[in-house]
């Protein structure tokens, strides 16, 4: 059974922490539309203070717990999602006590600069990822995510890395 839901705003007013009565399925919905508000970083108080994500190919982020957040602060900052449709689109979820899996199209123009991504390009790129989160005490834990790589590379106009 397939569920399309497009991430908006959140549905359950946020102060400095999501309530924990919220279930696992609409923490991530929060979060996506979280992600989305550009306008400050209010993405954070969905994450648990010790996040360990998984998919460090591009982040890079050291690998201790919290780490995921100066990643995402990064990778938000390299793509600029102004145009009608840019941002990251909850496509499809499924959820299964306390683990989410999210089918996402993510939208948006390289304009920033990442220090594992060549010099912004200017370029639009729309990916899907899917992203597994684990969530514990209403916060999100753990992430991890697979990606369209070679989709993003060849839009973005990038050269595949080779082995060091």
């Amino acid at each position: 059974m397939q569920h399309t839901t497009t991430a908006t705003t959140p549905a359950t007013p946020v102060t400095s922490a999501p309530a924990l009565t919220l279930a696992p399925k609409q923490v991530v919905l929060d979060f996506i539309a979280a992600l989305n508000d550009r306008s400050g970083q209010d993405w954070e108080r969905y994450l648990a203070a010790d996040v360990i994500d998984h998919n460090k190919i591009i982040f890079g982020e050291e690998e201790t717990p919290g780490a995921a957040i100066e990643g995402f602060r990064q990778q938000l900052a390299a793509f600029s999602t102004e145009a009608p449709g840019d941002g990251f689109h909850a496509e499809q979820l499924i959820a299964e006590g306390d683990e989410v899996v999210a089918r996402l199209r993510v939208r948006g123009v390289h304009t920033g600069y990442h220090p594992r991504m060549p010099e912004p390009t200017g370029r639009r790129c729309d990916v899907e990822q899917i992203w597994i989160f684990t969530v514990r005490a209403g916060r999100i834990a753990e992430i991890r995510a697979v990606s369209d790589r070679l989709g993003m590379f060849l839009q973005l106009g990038w050269d595949w890395p080779t082995e060091d």
